[in-house]
């Protein structure tokens, strides 16, 4: 989902203390690499490699991406999807050309979208799923996908977006591609918080509850639009019930529910980061009840969930825009513990240093963050602490991006 700026990209070489069960797939310089059994493997030499790796459900395989000259038009680009084999160390391309890919959460298959065409592969065949995709998310069980089509521009202005349920079975066989869907909920076409209102042209960044009766997601207006103002919006799972939460921004840490309960954080406020470290909070909602949690004169950049009653956040002094990066703020992270609302700072970065982008990885009970000069800094180092910060060490340096294997979350 909208972390802050993932390029950071440098030449230095890495070092790892050891960590028993950790297996991760990170970003360094563009190219994807393993950390598995306290050892880092390079996969890619491409230098072009970007996004997050991502697990399959049984932490056999690695998705990821990688920009290369297209096959099949002249000066143009195209997104090649991969997946990558730890154990058997093969290397799949997957498709060509295509986008958001992820895995199902039931089974080793991929579904990606190809311009507007929502196709799955099980590595042997591919098999073309709907038509007029702009998003979509898989269902819970794996037993089909929520897909929105965007609005359109006619005479009258823009329309709003659509929301489908489309079922497949489990040999992805009989699929009607151009119909065959069950339609879920149509946006209105303006929505917002009291005055504040956008144009919902496009729906995005779908996320179940942990009790799958909710889900959240994000409305946008037209892409020059989007770069100032969006809004975080939850909806029942049978469509019935609409909420818009607050407006948020893609800059920042992306909302995220709770562990179990269905509690969604998030940092509210519009405005691109470019426009000043400010109007940055950090909330929380369990449905219905919200509270906020970034005290004045604060905003908050990223975030993660270290339970369901406590938060690790990334957090700044406010303070306007400059070009010159050396003026930025550099944040530390705070723990905020939601039942006593009480909060501490529990990083001190050395003067000239910020702490960004925390994660709470479960299998091995830690917190890790990256830590740099500011937040365009191309030379961060992963560092690694107990969740109250305690035994804090530097882990991986050059990383760009990371992912840990969580294991099987549905069971």
């Amino acid at each position: 989902m909208l972390a802050i700026i993932l390029s950071i990209l440098f030449p230095l070489n890495s070092f790892a203390t050891g960590e028993k069960n950790v297996k991760a797939g990170f970003i360094r310089d563009g190219n994807f690499f393993t950390f598995i059994n306290n050892e880092e493997k390079q996969i890619t030499n491409t230098g072009k490699v970007f996004a997050k790796p991502k697990w399959s459900r049984d932490g056999k395989w690695l998705l990821y991406q990688n920009e290369a000259p297209s096959e099949y038009q002249d000066n143009e680009i195209q997104v090649e999807v991969w997946a990558y084999n730890v154990e058997t160390k093969e290397k799949k391309k997957i498709f060509y050309n295509g986008y958001s890919p992820t895995w199902a959460p039931n089974k080793n298959v991929i579904a990606f979208n190809d311009r507007g065409i929502l196709n799955i592969s099980d590595f042997t065949q591919f098999y073309n799923i709907a038509t007029g995709v702009n998003s979509y998310t898989w269902l819970p069980d794996g037993s089909g996908f929520l897909l929105s089509s965007a609005g359109v521009l006619r005479p009258d202005g823009w329309s709003s977006a659509i929301l489908f349920t489309k079922r497949v079975n489990d040999n992805y066989n009989d699929i009607i591609l151009f119909g065959g869907v069950d339609h879920f909920f149509t946006l209105p076409r303006e929505i917002g918080i009291n005055n504040n209102k956008i144009i919902a042209v496009y729906a995005d960044y779908f996320n179940f509850s942990p009790s799958k009766k909710w889900i959240s997601f994000i409305v946008s207006p037209t892409a020059s639009w989007s770069m100032d103002s969006n809004m975080l919006c939850v909806i029942s799972s049978d469509g019935k019930n609409f909420k818009v939460l607050d407006e948020v921004i893609f800059e920042v840490g992306e909302p995220k529910w709770a562990p179990s309960s269905d509690t969604i954080a998030f940092i509210a406020g519009g405005g691109r980061i470019v426009f000043g470290f400010k109007n940055k909070d950090l909330k929380v909602r369990e449905m219905p009840v919200s509270g906020t949690y970034t005290p004045p004169n604060y905003a908050d950049l990223d975030f993660d969930w270290v339970t369901d009653n406590s938060i690790v956040t990334s957090r700044i002094e406010e303070k306007e825009w400059s070009n010159d990066f050396s003026k930025h703020p550099l944040p530390s992270l705070y723990s905020i513990n939601i039942d006593k609302n009480k909060q501490v700072k529990i990083t001190k970065p050395l003067e000239g240093y910020g702490d960004y982008s925390p994660q709470y990885v479960e299998t091995i009970d830690k917190l890790v963050w990256l830590r740099g000069s500011s937040i365009t800094d191309k030379d961060r180092t992963l560092w690694k602490a107990k969740p109250d910060d305690t035994s804090a060490e530097e882990w991986i340096k050059n990383v760009d991006a990371i992912e840990f294997y969580q294991g099987d979350l549905n069971n």
